[in-house]
Formats: C-alpha cells, sequence, structure tokens
C-alpha cells in the first residue's frame, strides 16, 4: 500500500470517529460483513454516462448522466439531447443557443467523447460494473442500503434516478474506509484473461497509467436470475437507485411486462401474474422462485478511473451497435423548431 492511499484510508477512518455518526459505523460494519460473505468480484462489463466540468461551480469533474449506458454512443446520444434541450428550454439568449446547438451539431455528425459550450466541458466517461459474488451468488442489498420511507408499486409512481447525478469524481471523497479500500484494490485492475482479445487487455492495461486513480460510483440494485445448469447468474432489467426499485422491476416483470415483450402463453402470463402478486405480499423480498427460475434482488457497484486530466473516456477497443445520428428537429438561434429537415 502506498503512503498516499494509507493516509487517504487513515483519514477517513480518522473522519468516520471525528463524526461520531452511529449509521455510519452501521454501515461500515455491513460493508466489512459484504466483503466476508462476498469475497469475490465479477465484472459485469462497461458502462457509460457523461460527466462535466464546469469552471462557474469548481474545478472537479461531475456526473451529468448516470454511467449506466452499455455503449458509448448511447452516451453520445444522452449529451446531443441534454444540449439540444437546454438550448431549447433553459435559455433565450441567442448566443448561449447558437453554441450549445454547436455542439449539437458536431455530435449529431461525429463520434467525438468530449464537447465544450458555453465554458462547460462535457465528457462521455468509461466505467466498469461489478457484483460481489461469494458461495452462494450475488450479494443482495444490505440492511443499511437505502429504502423508501413508503414502498409504492404503482409503476407511475417510481423513481429510478440514480444518486450518480451531480456526483463529485474525486478519489478522495470515498464514503468511509471501506470504500477507499475498494478503491485501494482497484487501482491496479485490469482485463485479464485470453476470453477477452487482446486489444481489450492492452486498452485496460493503458488505462491504469493514464488514468490511475479510480473512484467508486453510488451503488445500485437489480435484479438477476440463475442459470442452469451453468450454475451463474444473468441480469435482467436496468439499473435501479434502491432495492425496493430494483424489486418493482421484477414486480412488473411478473404482472405485466415479460408477457408483452417474450409474447408468453396465456397459462404461463397467468402463473406470472399471480406470482407477481405472491411476491408483492413478501414486501422485502430479495430472493423469490417462479416454477424453475430462480431470481434475486442484488447490489451493483461501478468504478471509473481518473488521471490528471480528468476522468477516463471509452477506449479504443470498447464497441459500438451503431454510429450518430440526428435525433432532433432544427432549431434556430431564436428557439424556433423545423421539423421534417
Amino acid at each position: 500500500m502506498s503512503d498516499d492511499w494509507q493516509q487517504q484510508i487513515d483519514a477517513l477512518h480518522e473522519e468516520l470517529i471525528r463524526r461520531d455518526d452511529p449509521a455510519a459505523w452501521v454501515r461500515e460494519a455491513d460493508a466489512m460483513e459484504g466483503a466476508r460473505r462476498y469475497p469475490r468480484l465479477a465484472l459485469r462489463g462497461p458502462v457509460f454516462g457523461i460527466a462535466a466540468q464546469d469552471p462557474a461551480v469548481g474545478p472537479r469533474w461531475r456526473v451529468l448522466k448516470p454511467v449506466v449506458d452499455r455503449v458509448p454512443q448511447m452516451a453520445r446520444d444522452g449529451l446531443q439531447s441534454y444540449l439540444f434541450f437546454t438550448a431549447k428550454d433553459d435559455t433565450d439568449d441567442r448566443a448561449v443557443r447558437r453554441e450549445l446547438l454547436a455542439g449539437v451539431a458536431v455530435l449529431e455528425r461525429e463520434r467525438v467523447d468530449e464537447v465544450s459550450a458555453c465554458g462547460v466541458h462535457y465528457r462521455v466517461v468509461r466505467g466498469d460494473e461489478f457484483a460481489r459474488i461469494g458461495d452462494g451468488g450475488p450479494e443482495p442489498p444490505r440492511p443499511t442500503d437505502p429504502e423508501p420511507t413508503i414502498r409504492l408499486w404503482d409503476r407511475q409512481a417510481r423513481d429510478h434516478k440514480l444518486r450518480d447525478i451531480g456526483f463529485t469524481i474525486d478519489p478522495g471523497l470515498a464514503e468511509g474506509p471501506s470504500a477507499g479500500a475498494i478503491q485501494l484494490g482497484l487501482r491496479a485492475f485490469t482485463y485479464t484473461g485470453a476470453h477477452f482479445p487482446v486489444e481489450v487487455r492492452t486498452d485496460s492495461e493503458k488505462s491504469v497509467a493514464t488514468h490511475p486513480e479510480p473512484v467508486l460510483l453510488p451503488t445500485g440494485f437489480g435484479v438477476v436470475e440463475r442459470v442452469e445448469p451453468e450454475g451463474g447468474w444473468r441480469p435482467l432489467g436496468v439499473l435501479a437507485p434502491t432495492p425496493h426499485a430494483a424489486r418493482r422491476m421484477l414486480y412488473d416483470g411478473l404482472a405485466e411486462m415479460w408477457a408483452l415483450l417474450f409474447g408468453l402463453d396465456d397459462r404461463t402470463k397467468a402463473r406470472y401474474a399471480a406470482a407477481a402478486q405472491e411476491f408483492r405480499a413478501l414486501g422485502r423480498a430479495d430472493e423469490f422462485r417462479v416454477d424453475d427460475r430462480l431470481f434475486r434482488i442484488c447490489r451493483v457497484e461501478r468504478i471509473l478511473r481518473t488521471g490528471p486530466n480528468g476522468p477516463e473516456s471509452p477506449r479504443p477497443s470498447d464497441v459500438d451497435a451503431y454510429g450518430p445520428m440526428k435525433l432532433h428537429p432544427r432549431m434556430s438561434e431564436d428557439g424556433t423548431l423545423t421539423h421534417g429537415d
């Protein structure tokens, strides 16, 4: 352990003592128990989002769009939409709108990972998603993980906003010694193994040198299903901000969505709909079986790497399923929209 990292973890420990926060101590104890019971890390692959550096706020980069997209182009499209709607709804200044729309125009036609507009720097950032694994499978939610005061099951009432937005990308701001230790442990993390292409492994090794500091993003939660007979677990659906939000995804899937998506026959549809109500009645269940299918709510963690020039962008070996495209109607400097152009 380098002196720098030892000092950071010592500082986090001292801060925990200084705060004299019983809840924080319980969270740390939960984290230590989680690391003991689920000691292995299972990589789930890269994820992408948007970060911004606004000199008016400060020199640090902050997450603007959650780091959850599966390919870089999805994040670029998200940035294109962000700039477009900022120009449309958040300003009446022609010069500001013109500069924002110039960024939109670049993103419509070029595969770029960074644009600037009105003094703000925007960047597509890359992270890695992983789950803790033990002998019994992936780690479920911890007792201290955030839960809503009132657990709602209505789809219209759900809130899927992750805590990413506004998150400061700074390895020195880890929430406690356990988070600092995870960052330390992942500092030298690279993709290894012959199942990764050579260019993927090479890019991963380069990133350790160019972006040496890992930053742990806010924890998310997801639904996974046991894969038989292999014995692995596969993720279902998107990342959720709380365990209950993940439970709602499983409930919705069973109650209605899977029947629409997968064309289930009437008998299976009825069985899943009844199972959905059984699962809902359990309240805070983190594991549920339907026929021969076993589902679990699990914790999902993400890191991104940062260096002297800020957070890491997509790597050359990251694959896109499609390219840039125009997503919105043309807009003039006075805000007039032209459709069909």
